[in-house]
């Protein structure tokens, strides 16, 4: 059996390999029939906030390819993020489970490498999507369990796997090593001080080789970017158009060679963080408008649904400056809060034929709702007791769309927070481990969506409903104890 030395892709080699199988163009694709189950691709950015794309008002970013998309198709003005970070909000997309149910709810490590596995018993989107013959593969950021462990995506539904397992080391973008399927890659170009291979430029070839693969087969092909989180370090290339531009410059330290937790988690030092961020986010606008491109140079277009959302609100870790940017949009707060910027995320759907272009809906949703939408749409069968609702009708602009009773999320860090939503009220409270310091906030979403003005004293009555509402929409958790 080869060594995992034996599965690293020289840069050059891998580039060519990919352009000789794109020379093939559409020779040999099957002939697709409107019959045939429609491919899913979901994308899922790193920490991109709701204000970061242009389609939500962004300005000085140009995101020309999620904008033209966003455009040919549905933009959610009201989708929510599992939660406030990554791994437990990645669960409650997988699992069609709210913060309050899934089996993951915080960013626990798991040694030697990852964080806390999905269990066995857990079914995820991916598993009910084989049950109706998909051929699924999942490129960028996982988090859900390290190699081996219950939750490998391997052993949840995945056919295919590249990229980081642990999304501790994903804030490196420079890695000494990535996963394809069970093989480690280490990226001997990537060793001690050197910075030779950018993984998200490899991750995204990946992404496409699968696309090519498969053509001929119903997909879903799961894409968690890990573009634009904490590390704001690209290639040359990408930074010049923005250097100069995005004035005051922000400088930040970080860890350097020699570093303990260098290219171990700790993030790198930038000291144009305004340029590297724009130019982020442009790269991760340019792999889009790349899927969408080779989706229609194969002939998929009309038959695959792409979403595009992020999985909580910007950062503000690494020399991040969502306040520059205005990451966060009309909203109140950011990563690791509970109120609306922290949560509500971008969120389009393209089909091209199926859904109307240049509409936009309303309809409040959010990540667990995501599998029963996509077992509606393929004919699967979402597990019983989940807490998400499908929200085909209103992708599709039918009628009879169902709505939630109420929207509930809870945070494991900072003290523990809790929210919830039913209509327009929102409840938020902090410090829920310190009874002394717990804060009740109530806010009326259709007034103030910025969350300016705590309202709580003036509707007691509401308040109370709402805190009864937060006891009932969580079980006990033995690893994640609140």
């Amino acid at each position: 059996m080869p060594g995992p030395k034996d599965f690293a892709i020289p840069a050059l080699a891998f580039t060519a390999c990919l352009a000789a199988c794109a020379g093939n163009g559409n020779q040999g694709i099957a002939a697709r029939t409107d019959k045939q189950k429609p491919n899913i691709v979901y994308i899922l950015a790193d920490d991109l906030g709701f204000g970061d794309v242009g389609f939500n008002g962004q300005k000085l970013i140009p995101t020309p390819n999620l904008d033209r998309l966003a455009g040919e198709g549905i933009v959610f003005s009201q989708h929510y993020a599992g939660t406030t970070v990554c791994a437990p909000s990645r669960a409650s997309l997988m699992t069609g489970l709210t913060t309050g149910h899934t089996p993951i709810r915080g960013n626990k490590g798991w040694e030697p490498e990852g964080q806390w596995p999905i269990p066995d018993s857990t079914f995820t989107m991916a598993e009910m999507l084989k049950t109706v013959g998909y051929t699924t593969g999942a490129f960028g950021k996982w988090g859900l369990g390290g190699p081996g462990s219950s939750g490998d995506p391997l052993r949840q539904g995945f056919d295919e796997f590249y990229g980081y397992l642990c999304q501790s080391l994903a804030h490196n973008y420079y890695p000494g090593h990535l996963w394809n399927n069970a093989q480690k890659v280490i990226l001997e170009e990537n060793s001690g001080d050197r910075m030779e291979i950018y993984a998200p430029e490899l991750i995204h070839q990946q992404a496409l080789r699968f696309i090519e693969k498969n053509r001929d087969k119903a997909f879903f092909l799961f894409y968690p970017s890990i573009i634009p989180h904490a590390e704001l370090l690209l290639p040359d290339q990408y930074m010049e158009p923005f250097r100069g531009r995005l004035l005051p410059e922000k400088s930040y330290r970080g860890k350097e060679p020699g570093d303990a937790h260098f290219r171990k988690g700790g993030y790198g030092s930038q000291p144009e963080a305004h340029a590297a961020f724009a130019a982020m986010v442009t790269l991760l606008d340019r792999q889009v408008g790349e899927i969408a491109d080779k989706l229609k140079e194969l002939g998929l277009e009309k038959n695959t649904l792409i979403i595009f959302t992020s999985d909580n609100g910007p950062h503000l870790e690494g020399g991040a400056d969502p306040d520059y940017f205005d990451s966060n949009g009309p909203f109140r707060g950011y990563k690791r809060d509970l109120y609306e910027g922290g949560i509500r995320v971008p969120a389009f759907a393209r089909w091209p034929g199926k859904i109307k272009a240049g509409t936009t809906t309303a309809h409040i949703s959010a990540f667990w709702d995501v599998l029963p939408t996509i077992a509606e749409l393929t004919g699967g069968q979402a597990p019983a007791g989940i807490d998400g609702i499908s929200f085909l009708p209103a992708m599709l602009g039918k009628k009879g769309q169902q709505e939630h009773d109420y929207l509930y999320w809870e945070f494991h860090e900072s003290g523990g927070r809790q929210a919830v939503r039913r209509n327009d009220w929102k409840l938020v409270r902090y410090h829920i481990l310190d009874p002394e310091k717990i804060t009740t906030e109530l806010y009326d979403l259709s007034r103030d969506p910025g969350e300016t003005t705590n309202v709580a004293d003036q509707h007691p009555g509401v308040v109370e409903e709402l805190l009864i509402i937060m006891q009932e929409a969580r079980t006990p958790s033995p690893e994640f104890s609140f």
